[in-house]
This record gives structure tokens, sequence and C-alpha cells, in this order.
């Protein structure tokens, strides 16, 4: 009659969470004590609860699924997943959020969706104390301490720490693209977590951005996304070049740099031919062919194939000079900009000619200086295919320079 009032009289008296079951409330105490009292009797793995005993046991008897779906005939060995399963084709999101009213096909995936808006993490590292919201995420990162890397692709034996990483890697290899989105029918290889997936593509139709800095309120469509810049207000950059040891904030950012000591340019562009190290440098390159430029300014109209042009232009509107010199607190509209004017304080050159070794604070004055090797006048339109895109830079940075 429980499952009809909704009554829950038993509490646990740690958490006091509520159940409507005494049994429910026993199993649900050792998640507290850590008491796990099932072992399985061949690789001596222990369990809380009997019934995940029963379902471990048959890994070891190889006893596959009795429970089969009726419409990809997928097999399952508990009846429970059969139905969570059954809900990626009727799309049947039974469990809502009370604060966002945001839908789930799964009770765990709604629990985990809460600890968005409390900020509950319950599961820390015994490492380096980072918390996460669920188990299966402090799982993973563990073997980020431990190296272990137990999944291991049958193609091109590539290993990788979590078996979703792998399912999603050997679709590279099929092609398969399994997730639609609803709006545009674009078809994606994953549905969650990262950049290029599914639920990442829908949030630019809604706008939905549920990740919110606690520092400076700024909001993002992923939590990874949120992570990354947190360490903008932290300083933190953990991830290290093994050849130079320039540091970095982002996985992503070392993996591009990386490469800049391989020479490994992996992306091509199936128009020119021309390669890149990263991906969206390939995506932004082909609107040049295309001529698509989505991006519109909401002042004069002018369009750009890039977001991140589009907000520098802004601020030829806004006059917003966002980055500060720590020496002089001289301003400037863009990142790039500021770094080559504190070289004039620190007198670093990082660019050097590989001819004559002579060093540069600026990347385009070596180019110039190369051109004098060559025989060329440093800024001949024969030579400088992006002459007009230097000079505007240029121009921009010394009107910068001298209106502060």
């Amino acid at each position: 009659m429980r499952t009809h009032t909704g009554e829950k009289p038993f509490s646990c008296t740690v958490c006091e969470k509520t159940f409507a079951q005494k049994g429910h409330l026993d199993s649900h105490l050792k998640t507290h004590t850590g008491e796990k009292p099932y072992s399985c009797s061949i690789c001596n793995k222990t369990f809380t609860v009997k019934s995940n005993l029963n379902v471990h046991m048959r890994l070891h008897t190889g006893e596959r699924a009795s429970y089969s779906c009726t419409a990809c005939h997928k097999t399952f060995t508990q009846k429970a997943s059969l139905m969570r399963h059954e809900r990626t084709h009727t799309g049947d999101k039974p469990f809502s959020c009370s604060i966002c009213e945001k839908s789930f096909p799964c009770k765990f995936d709604l629990h985990s969706h809460i600890r968005i808006h409390t900020g509950e993490k319950p599961y820390s590292c015994p490492v380096c104390e980072k918390s996460f919201t669920r188990k299966g995420g402090l799982r993973s990162h563990v073997r980020r301490h431990t190296g272990v890397k137990p999944y291991s692709c049958s193609i091109c034996n590539k290993t990788f720490t979590d078996k979703s990483n792998l399912n999603t890697h050997l679709r590279k290899h099929s092609g398969q693209k399994p997730f639609s989105c609803p709006v545009c029918k674009e078809t994606f290889s994953q549905r969650g977590s990262l950049m290029s997936t599914l639920d990442s593509h829908k949030m630019t139709h809604t706008g939905e951005k549920p990740y919110s800095c606690t520092t400076c309120k700024k909001t993002f469509s992923q939590s990874g996304s949120l992570s990354s810049h947190m360490r903008t207000h932290t300083g933190e950059k953990p991830f290290i070049c093994p050849v130079c040891e320039k540091t970095f904030n982002k996985k992503s950012n070392l993996d591009y740099h990386t490469r800049t000591h391989t020479g490994e340019k992996p992306y091509s562009c199936s128009v020119c031919e021309k390669t890149f190290t990263q991906k969206v440098s390939l995506y932004f390159h082909k609107r040049a062919h295309s001529g698509e430029r989505p991006y519109s300014c909401s002042v004069c109209n002018k369009t750009f194939t890039k977001n991140s042009k589009l907000q520098l232009h802004m601020r030829t509107h806004t006059g917003e000079k966002p980055y500060s010199c720590y020496v002089c607190e001289r301003t400037f509209r863009r990142k790039g900009h500021l770094d080559a004017h504190a070289r004039t304080h620190t007198g670093e050159k990082p660019y050097s000619c590989t001819v004559c070794e002579k060093t540069f604070g600026r990347k385009d004055s070596l180019h110039s200086h190369m051109r004098t090797h060559a025989g060329a006048e440093p800024e001949s339109s024969k030579d400088f295919d992006r002459k007009s895109t230097y000079k505007i830079n240029r121009a921009a940075f010394i009107y910068e320079e001298i209106t502060k």
C-alpha cells in the first residue's frame, strides 16, 4: 500500500533519508558503515546487497541476460537495466526535478542532477580530496592517479579508464552516430558530457546554461567548462607538458600544445587539404569555403565566422578593455595585445629566427624579419598572404598603445 500512499516510515539516523521498507533502510545503512557482508566465492569481491552479488556472479558463470529488449534485442542481466534501456526508445522521462522541472529517464540521474542545485559532492578522492557528485566519477578519477586503464579497444589497442569512453571511441571506427537532435536532426556519437555531444548541442537551441561560477556568476552549459573556468580564478594549471614543462589549465590545451613539438596536424580540409592541429580550427576554416558567417553584430550588422570574433568586435562599440597590465595598468581589448605589451616590461623575446637566432617579442615581427633572409620586402602583399589581417591587428594594437 505504501507504493500508492507514498508513505516512508523508516528513517536513516545518519542522513535522515526515508524508506518505505525496513530492508531498504538496512541496505542503505551499510553505505554509512562500509559493511559489505556478501562476498564472491571466486574473486572475493564484496557487496552490500545480495542481489548485487547475484548479478556479479553472472560475470563468472557467463550467464547472459534473461531480459531482452523487444525493440533492438539488446540483452540485460537485470530487469531494472532493461526498463531503463527501453526509455531510450520511448523517450519516457518519468523523474522530474522539483527545482527546474528538467526530467530524466532514471531516478539515479535525477539525484545526481539535484546535486547541481545543492552543490553537494559526497564522493571524495582519498589522494587529492577532489569531490564528485557521482561515485562513478570518483572511480574514474582515481584511475588518473593509479594510471589504470582497464578497457582496451579491440581494433587499435588504445586503452581507457572508463567503459563509456571505450564505447564512444569504438564509434570512431564504426562511424556510428546513434543520438539525434529532435530540433535540427544533427546526429552525434555521444549523448552527454563532452562538447560534441547531443546534450551540449541541445543547449544551443534552448540557451540553457545550468552551471554557474560561484565567484563571478558566469554560467556554462557543461560542468567541465565550469571546472576549466574556475581555474582562471585559482590560477591552477595542473596539466604539464613532458617536453618543455609548460603548464595548462585544460588537458585539451596541453594536447594541442604537444603537437607543436611533434608537428602533428591530424585534421585535414577536404576542399583545400590544409591541415590543422585542432578539430575546431578545421571547423571554422571550412566556413572560409562555404562563406557561412552565422554571428551578427546587433549594432552594425557586421557578420563573423566565430562568436569570439563577434565578442572582440563588440568592444569597438562598447569601448570595453577588460585586459589590464599588472605593471602600468594600461588596458587592452585583446589578451594577445596585453601579452605583447607585457613583454615591453619583462624584456622577454620568445620568438627566435631559425636562420640567425635573432629574437623578437612579437610573432609578426619575427615573420617580417624572416622575409629579409628570403630577400623580400618585409610586408609585400606578394609575400604576406594575410596582409590586410596583419595590418588591421597591428593598427589596433598601436591605437590601444597611444590612446590609453
